[in-house]
C-alpha cells in the first residue's frame, strides 16, 4: 500500500508541474500575441497619413436678386439720371451685375431727355463707384443729333463723367460725318467730348 501511495503521489506531483507549465506557456503565448497585435497597430498608425481638412470654398454668388430695377439720381430735387434694367444681382461687397439690357437717360434742368444710353448688359463697381455698360452700346444725344457706338462705356456719377478706352464711332446727322477713334472722355450728357486717339473722318452725303 505504501508503494502504491508513493506512486500516486509522484504522478500527482508530476501532473501539477505539467499543468503549471502549460498555464505558463498559455500565458506567455497570450502576452506574445498581444504584443504582436499592439506592434502592428502602432506600425499602421505611424504609416497612415494624417487626414487633411476639407477645403471649403467661400460663396461668391449673388446675395440678392431684384427684378424691374429703376435707379434715380437727383440734384436739388430735380431728376438728372434714370437707370432701368429688367434684373439686378447684388453681391456681398455691394457690387451689382445687370445681365439684361440696361437703359440710362440723362435729363437737362428743365426735366427733358437730352441723352440716352442703351447696352446689352452692365455692372456696378462699388469700390470705384463706376457703372460699366457692355455690348452694343449706343449713346444718342438728342440736342446735338449725334450717335456714339462702342462695345463698352463707363459712367462715374461722382464726377459726372463718361469714358472708355475701347474703339468708338460717332455719327453726326447735322454734318454727315463719321468720326472714328480709340478711347473717349465726355460729360455725362455728352454736351462735350474728346476722342483720345482719332483714327479717321468719313463724310456722309445723306447723313445718318
Amino acid at each position: 500500500m505504501s508503494e502504491l501511495y508513493r506512486v500516486k503521489h509522484e504522478i500527482s506531483s508530476w501532473l501539477r508541474v505539467c499543468v503549471n507549465r502549460l498555464r505558463l506557456l498559455i500565458h506567455c503565448s497570450f502576452i506574445w500575441v498581444g504584443i504582436s497585435v499592439l506592434s502592428s497597430l502602432l506600425l499602421l498608425t505611424g504609416c497612415e497619413k494624417p487626414k487633411q481638412p476639407k477645403k471649403i470654398n467661400p460663396y461668391n454668388g449673388p446675395i440678392e436678386e431684384i427684378n424691374d430695377v429703376k435707379l434715380l439720381y437727383s440734384e436739388a430735387a430735380k431728376l438728372k439720371v434714370k437707370l432701368t434694367t429688367p434684373k439686378q444681382f447684388r453681391y456681398i461687397n455691394d457690387d451689382r451685375r445687370y445681365p439684361k439690357p440696361v437703359n440710362i437717360v440723362f435729363y437737362n434742368p428743365a426735366g427733358e431727355e437730352i441723352t440716352t444710353i442703351r447696352s446689352d448688359s452692365g455692372r456696378y463697381d462699388k469700390a470705384k463707384d463706376v457703372y460699366v455698360v457692355m455690348g452694343n452700346v449706343v449713346v444718342v444725344n438728342k440736342q446735338k443729333q449725334e450717335k456714339l457706338l462702342t462695345p463698352e462705356l463707363n459712367w462715374k456719377p461722382q464726377t459726372k463723367k463718361v469714358f472708355t478706352d475701347k474703339r468708338v464711332t460717332i455719327l453726326s446727322q447735322l454734318t454727315g460725318e463719321k468720326l472714328y477713334g480709340i478711347g473717349l472722355d465726355a460729360n455725362q450728357d455728352f454736351s462735350q467730348y474728346s476722342i483720345r486717339k482719332p483714327t479717321g473722318i468719313f463724310n456722309m452725303e445723306n447723313g445718318i
